[in-house]
């Protein structure tokens, strides 16, 4: 069992309930907790924490929105001055009200630089699924807020956590499972023997390990697989995928725990409201302080190479896909083109996928 998995992982709960972390490094310690769920008692005892005032910390996508530019690096640190109290602090880390209140700030940038330990604080609220925004004490002392009960983790482990999470993952157990369309479908299921990120393959038929086998990467979509959302072509992707497969004479699909592209079911409804508001998939992500795609390919690579697989046919649109599974060392020997009409819903979206994330559509 990886330990470290385990303590990033109890952090990462630890914040979902509004609770402090303790960030440790090699050269500071400082406590974080997440901005959208901040108030006015942890914003004092943040306050009387240090003899360094505390601070918000923002990625670079969200301070660029605010006219902030970080000192260093993609993460900028904001003073919070008098009239900043928890309420701006939350309208800070939120976009969804930047249209009606414009005016937000004036905001001045901290004078210290922000350092490892603020980038995996940043880090450790997207593996809760918060938002990327966290309030920051100055230095302080670990043991002694250790000894409170406070949870430490290290700057490194966090950062860590994504790949460390995939290299854990095991086959826990699978079943037979027809399924409209290819009736002999088997699920697999995968997990961390630490608890950690749970993700599925659906093996149609039983393909040979020695010839590249028909795969798609498919991230969870509630909204569209499971809703039949309009918005996106999820849902049609990932049915389509199945009858193609099984008329193909088999394939895998792997269904990765990588919902709203890596950015959680929450915060995927934000970036839809955000799309009402007018912006685009691609601007919705970022004004919520995210990168446009959050995920990574390493899950697909380990469970592939769990069941056998090292050469795909990547059943994808996605340029992205081809380079990222590559990169892990599985080889696609052939990208296989897989799109579907738009709709008057998701035209948009299917268009801004082509322009700004140059999917071969």
């Amino acid at each position: 069992m990886d330990h470290n998995i385990v303590k990033v992982e109890r952090a990462a709960a630890e914040l979902r309930r509004g609770r402090p972390v303790l960030i440790k490094t090699d050269d500071e310690a400082v406590l974080m907790a997440s901005a959208e769920l901040i108030g006015e008692p942890r914003l004092d005892q943040f306050r009387a924490l240090s003899s360094q005032a505390p601070v918000v910390g923002l990625t670079y996508n969200r301070a660029n929105i605010l006219k902030i530019s970080p000192r260093s690096g993609d993460v900028a640190l904001v003073d919070i001055t008098a009239h900043i109290n928890s309420a701006a602090i939350q309208s800070m880390a939120d976009p969804a009200d930047d249209l009606s209140r414009p005016l937000l700030g004036p905001f001045r940038v901290a004078d210290r630089s922000a350092g490892p330990a603020h980038e995996a604080g940043l880090k450790l609220c997207k593996i809760a699924r918060l938002l990327p925004a966290a309030v920051f004490s100055g230095r302080v002392e670990p043991d002694i807020l250790q000894a409170q009960g406070v949870l430490g983790v290290t700057a490194a482990e966090v950062m860590a956590y994504d790949v460390r999470d995939a290299a854990a993952l095991k086959m826990v157990t699978s079943a037979h499972v027809p399924l409209a369309g290819a009736e002999q479908t088997t699920m697999i299921a995968f997990r961390p023997d630490d608890g950690g990120t749970e993700h599925f393959a659906i093996l149609i038929g039983d393909p040979n390990r020695h010839d590249p086998v028909l795969a798609r990467i498919h991230s969870e979509c509630f909204t569209g697989d499971l809703l039949g959302s309009l918005k996106c072509d999820c849902g049609e992707q990932m049915r389509g995928a199945i009858k193609f497969m099984q008329k193909a004479g088999g394939g895998v699909l792997l269904y990765l725990a990588q919902e709203g592209r890596g950015i959680g079911l929450i915060n995927k409804l934000r970036a839809y409201h955000l799309q009402d508001q007018g912006f685009d998939t691609v601007d919705a992500n970022e004004r919520l302080g995210f990168l446009s795609d959050e995920r990574i390919f390493e899950p697909a690579a380990q469970m592939l190479k769990l069941m056998g697989f090292s050469q795909v046919r990547l059943l994808t649109n996605n340029p992205d896909k081809v380079a990222g599974l590559e990169a892990c060392g599985i080889t696609v020997t052939e990208r296989v083109a897989h799109k579907f009409p738009a709709n008057a819903h998701n035209d948009f979206y299917l268009r801004t996928k082509k322009k700004r994330s140059g999917h071969l559509l």
